[in-house]
This record gives C-alpha cells, structure tokens and sequence, in this order.
C-alpha cells in the first residue's frame, strides 16, 4: 500500500463494498506479507485535457486512458464548443456518462477564442453562468484572453465572477506572462497555467501563488524544462497532456510521466502528489484518494519505477487489467456544424500582385505551440507564388468550413513535405480546415477530401490518399478507440515516411498553426495574425 498523505508504504489490504473503501488494514507481520509485492495507488488524473485532441469521444478516450492507471480527467470541451456551442458541451458530459470513468468538465471561457477567426458557435456571460451553475460543470476553463484580464474586460470579468459565485476554480492561460502583469492576472482569480514554457517563467507564477501544470503532449512537450521544479514545488504541481493524439494515448498517460520524473531522481512520494492528489483536491473532483471512506478508485502498478499498470478500479470495478480494456462502449450519434462547398484550384493560389517578396512566412517549432515570424521569398511561377520545396518552404492555407468564404493563405517552414499535402478540420481553436502542401494539386485534394468527409485529417501523396473521417464535430470519430488509433498511426506514418516530415507529430503541429491566441505569427481563415498587425490574405 502506498500512503501518499502519509509518505508511507506497508503490507496490508482494502476492503470495499458498494465502490467504497470501507477499511484499509496493515498486516502486522512480515510473515503475512503477500505473494507478489505489487502497489496499490489512488488513480492517476490528467489535469488538463481536450478530448477532442484524441480525436475519440469520450467514452472512447476512457477505453484508452484506463489501461494506463487514468481513472479521471480535468476536461475542458473548448474545441468542441466552438463548433458547436452548448450542445457540444452537453454532447461530451452525456458521452462521458455513458462509461465508469471520471469525466470532469469545465464551462469554456473563451468561445469564439479571439475576433480575428471564424468560429462555429460563441458562448457569452449568461451561458457561461449557466454551465457553471451546473453540477456536471467543475471549473472555468482556460481563460486564454489575459488581455481581457488585464484589461478588465466586462465580459471577461463576469465569466470569472461566476466562478467564484459558483466557488469553482479558474483556469488560465497565460503563455510568457510574467511579474506585475502576471501578478494582476493571478490576483483576478487566477489559479493555474499549463502554458510555461521555461523554468522561470513557472517560478515567477508559483511565488504569486499559481499552480503550475507540467504539459506532455502530442506537440507541446515542457516536461523537461519544468519538471525539476516538482522537487521543491511538489505541492503547487500537477501533470497534464492538454492534446493527446490516439496513437500516443495508446502509448501511455500519465504513468509515464512518473516514470520519467521517478528517473530523474525526483521522491516518489512528491511525484505522486503531484500526479493523483494534487488534482483531487484543487478541483474538489469526485475521485477517492485511497482512503477508508472514499470512493474505490486506485490502481495496481508492478513497481514505483516503471509504474507499469496491472490493475485499475473504479467506484471498485475492474475497468482494465494487464493492459486490457473491460470498458465496453455502444457507438454514439453525431453532432456536427460543416457548411462548405468544394474548394477549386484558383480558391488556393496566391497571387504576386497581391504582395511583394520578401512575404511574412510561419515558421513552425517542432514541441512548441508558439511559431516565430520569418520572411521568405517562394518561388514564382506564371505570376503566382508556389512552393519552394528545397529550402522547406511550403504554402499553408485555412478554409472557413462554416460558410463559403475566401481561402487565407501563407507559407510555412519546417514541415519538412518533400511531395503532397495534409490537411485537418481540427484546427484550433476554431476548427476550420487548415492545410499544408508542396504543391497546388495535391493540396487541394487534400483540402477537399476533409470537406467530403465532414471533418477529419488526410494526406496525399503523387500515388496515394488517406483520410480518417471525424464526423463528430469535425473532431472526433465514434469509432472504437483502438482501430481509430491504429488509422491515425497509419496516416500519420505515410505523412513521415513518404511525404518526408521531420516533425514529432506533423498533424498536431499543424492543428496549432491557426492558434491565435499563442502567435508569434498564425494563420486564421481571415489572414496572418502576430497579435500586433493582421492582414488578409
């Protein structure tokens, strides 16, 4: 038994009726010690994470997640509120209780995420109170426009109102914000960040009084830089993934990050806490602490080094075992908000008279969400800019999938594409369909196999296409999670090995390039945005 409250590890055995621990007991004698020496330990928790980012609902995310000792979530349904509104976010709480696993969704605070985009759906202060006032609603979620904060923005200012009214946390998100305005930011109401990209960065927030989350995910990685701050700053941590691919679901969650932070010398106890309490407790999550009393929601790992997961309970039931899933799950309807028509060649050129060379370029940060903001002179061909292959500059566009609009267009670096394009509806935090290709043709394709899809991501090649269809908003599919993570897996290896990306995760990556709210410089469906100038494209 692991006692993270009390830093102490014994013999001894649970006792559970009705999905409650109803006692725990020492055995008093080495002699009584069991056959195995497994550990028993409250469930892990993700403590910030879009659901849509697996690109599964939620029903099926659970299938995954559980295999790895995840028994619940802190889950912020932004992506598919901006789609489609409040009855997306109804959608997930619904989906999420159709399984045995702790779903804790938050009430988003930033819906459309900025002016500078087309979203699907927008959520104002009376709604935002609504959902808050809500028993299934646990928190305000990531309260991305800081400007709003700093600013006292009416509308910002009685969304956090709410919260507190409400006695629920607040979420921020708050990249590279540091000192007075940071001060201002957390003294709003303010309580945690899983945007810092730099040991200093978390320093300055923690000394305000800030919870920092430790982000691992399919694109954005700050483990390494954060992660040595759980030494003295145990208290004040926790672990997220905030957007997980299906294939790295399968992979691992959060156990894998207790490995790692186990192996690099950091106290198990300290790790745990951040890991299983932490969460529990800054939330008020309906999740047992492996206490006499609490709800049976613990795990069995072989080890506190690898923390390989052999076991995991929920309410006391056995929802997976030696890497197998015993969630079962029935398909869910779909939800969806997609007005496009096909997209035709002359939608996506770029015409030189439009602007001179050298142009503003995205340049792309393999790990990172934020990009840099480069020149680049492209090729020019027949009074039109085309790709520059060999110098990795590649032309990138975003098509408005609400309503039939012109196509905003630009250049990228760092994807690496040697032939084809790839193209994805989950493109946050609006969700329209953004693309990146070597060449017109393919791009198009590209573009306009999501749209006759409804949603999805796709990849073309001079001899092959593939698509995954999300037609659950566009984001998500309601297929089972593990043939969904084995499609994703296949695509995403056709992007690497034969369309040559030098990415970690190119689909994710580019879901990032329309981010307004993290520039230094993105592309929306109205043109180029670095949060000081904006032009269209």
């Amino acid at each position: 038994m692991v006692d993270i409250f009390k830093r102490e590890i014994f013999y001894g055995e649970v006792f559970i009726e009705n999905g409650k621990i109803i006692s725990i007991q020492k055995l008093p004698t080495e002699n009584q010690k069991p056959k195995t020496e497994n550990y028993i330990l409250p469930g892990f928790i993700d403590s910030h994470v879009h659901i849509e980012s697996s690109m599964l609902v939620p029903s099926e995310f659970a299938k995954l997640a559980v295999v790895h000792g995840t028994v619940g979530t802190i889950s912020d349904p932004h992506e598919i509120a901006n789609v489609c509104g409040m009855e997306g976010v109804n959608f997930m709480i619904a989906n999420g209780k159709t399984v045995p696993f702790k779903f804790h969704f938050g009430a988003p605070s930033c819906v459309p995420a900025t002016i500078f985009e087309t979203a699907g759906a927008a959520l104002n202060a009376e709604e935002v109170d609504a959902l808050l006032k809500h028993e299934d609603i646990f928190y305000l979620s990531e309260m991305m426009n800081f400007p709003g904060v700093l600013h006292n923005d009416d509308e910002v200012l009685k969304k956090i109102a709410s919260a507190k009214k409400y006695n629920k946390p607040v979420d921020g998100h708050a990249p590279g914000l540091m000192g007075e305005l940071a001060k201002k930011y957390i003294d709003a109401g303010i309580s945690t960040d899983h945007e810092c990209f730099t040991a200093a960065e978390a320093l300055d927030k923690l000394k305000y009084g800030m919870k920092i989350l430790i982000r691992e995910g399919s694109a954005a990685k700050n483990f390494e830089a954060l992660i040595n701050l759980v030494h003295e700053h145990y208290a004040m941590m926790m672990f997220c993934s905030d957007d997980k691919h299906p294939d790295s679901l399968v992979d691992g969650h959060i156990n894998r990050l207790c490995a790692r932070a186990v192996a690099k010398g950091i106290d198990v106890f300290k790790v745990l806490q951040a890991a299983c309490i932490n969460p529990v407790l800054h939330y008020k999550m309906n999740v047992g602490l492996l206490r006499a009393g609490d709800a049976a929601d613990c795990i069995v790992v072989n080890d506190l080094e690898s923390f390989n997961v052999l076991q995991t309970y929920i309410n006391g039931e056995l929802v997976a075992e030696n890497g197998r899933t015993n969630i079962t799950t029935k398909r869910s309807g779909l939800l969806n908000n997609f007005n496009c028509d096909k997209k035709l060649a002359e939608d996506i050129k770029y015409p030189v008279k439009d602007f001179t060379a050298p142009i503003n370029a995205i340049e792309a940060l393999d790990g990172q969400l934020i990009t840099n903001n480069i020149n680049c002179s492209p090729i020019i061909k027949d009074g039109f800019y085309e790709a520059d292959i060999a110098n990795d500059v590649l032309k990138i566009v975003v098509v408005n999938r609400y309503t039939n609009a012109p196509v905003a267009k630009s250049f990228i670096k760092n994807f690496g594409l040697q032939q084809g394009a790839i193209a994805s509806s989950v493109a946050h935090d609006s969700h329209n369909i953004v693309a990146v290709g070597a060449g017109d043709e393919s791009l198009l394709k590209a573009i306009n196999l999501i749209i006759t899809a409804q949603g999805g991501v796709s990849a073309v090649s001079q001899t092959k296409e593939m698509v995954l269809a999300l037609p659950v908003a566009g984001l998500m599919s309601n297929d089972d999670g593990y043939a969904v993570a084995s499609s994703y897996t296949a695509i995403d290896k056709m992007v690497k090995e034969e369309l040559g990306s030098t990415l970690t995760a190119p689909f994710m990556t580019l879901s990032f390039m329309a981010l307004l709210v993290i520039p230094h410089l993105k592309l929306s469906d109205k043109g180029l945005f670095d949060g000081d100038k904006f032009e269209f494209v």
